[in-house]
């Protein structure tokens, strides 16, 4: 049994490290040097709605001066929701831990 259990980790990560790569090996490339590998769908729909005529509703409020910026941003949205999300799981883990704190002190007297 214990024999098993020595291939179970490498095996895992063997087969992690092939699901992260799978993505990038079989990835159709970019035909032109200003298509993005991974463009995302809402590239896509804007090209297609561009080339269909269709206007925009509204403008953008605020456009960040590069592709830099524009990623800097997205990580501190991305952050701050982890953050808010981590304080409030943190929180409710607090209070059931206090509740049962409370109730097993109760029950003892």
């Amino acid at each position: 049994m214990r024999e098993q259990n020595r291939w179970i980790t490498p095996v895992l990560v063997a087969l992690l490290v092939i699901l992260f790569a799978m993505p990038f090996a079989l990835a159709p490339r970019p035909t032109s040097p200003d298509e993005e590998a991974f463009g995302g769908t809402d590239a896509a729909v804007t090209t297609m709605l561009e080339q269909d005529g269709t206007e925009p509703w509204f403008d953008p409020i605020f456009e960040p001066g590069s592709g830099e910026i524009e990623s800097g941003l997205f990580g501190l949205q991305a952050a701050l929701g982890a953050g808010v999300l981590g304080y409030a799981l943190g929180n409710l883990r607090g209070r059931k831990v206090e509740r049962e704190t409370v109730a097993s002190e109760h029950n003892r007297t």
